[in-house]
């Protein structure tokens, strides 16, 4: 019974391996690129997701991703010195919206009086 519970499960704070993983990425001048995001402070981070139906419920069907595995997604983000990495992230900032915003009318000039 004692090993039931004090076996080597990790704690619940714990991180572990989270299998493979569902690495949104852009494209880059030589490939793909792992594709970063803000956390609400403005800290930067990778995000990465479970199974694709997760990946487009976030991101949408036109993000393209790729397979890796977090020990491979954490080696790739550490040299630009990104620590935090958020597996299945559902809360997001809507994408700003593509229409323009008008200009307003310019201001009419003044009359000016003529000197007489």
């Amino acid at each position: 019974m004692a090993d039931a519970l004090y076996g080597d499960d990790p704690e619940p704070g714990e991180p572990f391996p989270a299998g493979r993983l569902c690495v949104p990425v852009r494209p880059g001048t030589r490939g793909c690129v792992t594709r970063l995001f803000r956390t609400p402070v403005g800290g930067r981070t990778a995000v990465a997701f479970t199974d694709p139906a997760r990946l487009t419920a976030v991101l949408g069907a036109e993000q393209p991703w790729i397979r890796l595995s977090e020990p491979a997604l954490r080696a790739l983000i550490e040299p630009l010195d990104v620590r935090e990495l958020r597996i299945d992230p559902v809360l997001t900032a809507p994408r700003p919206a593509a229409a323009s915003v008008p200009l307003p009318e310019p201001l009419p000039r003044p009359l000016t009086a003529l000197a007489s």
